[in-house]
């Protein structure tokens, strides 16, 4: 398993912009991909975008599509999302996640930052 440390979060007006970074330490070699996910008060957890640590394939939840980007830099073995055009609606406490292989479940998690959109 790999330690997960978020930051970045924090409170911006609607159409502004944040960047999370997902620090990882411990097997990071092992890393097949990561991930962002975030839940809402009284909502469950949802995915936002993942990325495949080596080859670096994205994929985004449609709700973010267009304003969210995902990266990583592997040297630095760092994570980001880059969010803009932020609205109401994505605030959350966001998550980042690694799972070893395709076929497994995400089973490192960070402890989440805030991330709070004004109208």
């Amino acid at each position: 398993q790999v330690q997960l440390v978020e930051s970045g979060g924090g409170l911006v007006q609607a159409g502004g912009s944040l960047r999370l970074s997902c620090a990882a330490t411990g097997r990071t070699a092992s890393t097949y991909a990561m991930g962002w996910f975030r839940q809402a008060p009284g909502k469950e957890r949802e995915f936002v975008a993942r990325i495949t640590w080596y080859a670096a394939m994205t994929y985004y939840a449609d709700s973010v599509k267009g304003r969210f980007t995902i990266s990583r830099d592997t040297a630095k073995n760092t994570m980001y999302l880059q969010m803009n055009s932020l609205k109401p609606e994505d605030t959350a406490v966001y998550y980042c996640a690694a799972r070893n292989s395709r076929t497994t479940d995400y089973d490192s998690w960070g402890q989440g930052t805030q991330v709070t959109v004004s109208s």
